[in-house]
């Protein structure tokens, strides 16, 4: 997904399917702690339903709506953590692996430069 998007104009666009079939309204977007780039969207799936996050990569805005590259039942059936609050990485985990979405490289690179300065050779 664009990542020069402002993350509140994703806010009450309307969310798609794979197959066109209506998702929902998106209703809240999550940031990336790291990056602050927009990583999940809480879409409401109906009136009197619930928020499913969906991840914003690999999705992508057509026409001013969310396209989400995952069948409409395996997003209503994602894990539910409320929203309005912050996701743990374990949350994200539960997420990124009820997509089938790969998180393996990132997490097992190990970070060798914390707490060093850039360009600090020692």
């Amino acid at each position: 997904m664009q990542t020069d998007i402002d993350p509140r104009s994703l806010i009450g666009r309307k969310a798609f399917d794979r197959n066109g079939t209506k998702i929902g309204t998106v209703d809240e977007v999550y940031l990336d702690d790291a990056t602050g780039v927009p990583e999940w969207a809480a879409v409401r799936t109906g009136l009197f339903s619930r928020d499913a996050f969906v991840p914003l990569e690999p999705s992508e805005l057509v026409d001013d709506t969310l396209r989400v590259p995952f069948e409409r039942s395996l997003i209503k059936d994602a894990p539910d953590f409320g929203v309005g609050r912050h996701l743990s990485p374990e949350q994200e985990l539960q997420l990124y692996h009820h997509y089938g979405l790969d998180v393996s490289a990132p997490a097992s690179a190990p970070d060798r430069d914390f707490g060093r300065l850039a360009g600090d050779n020692d």
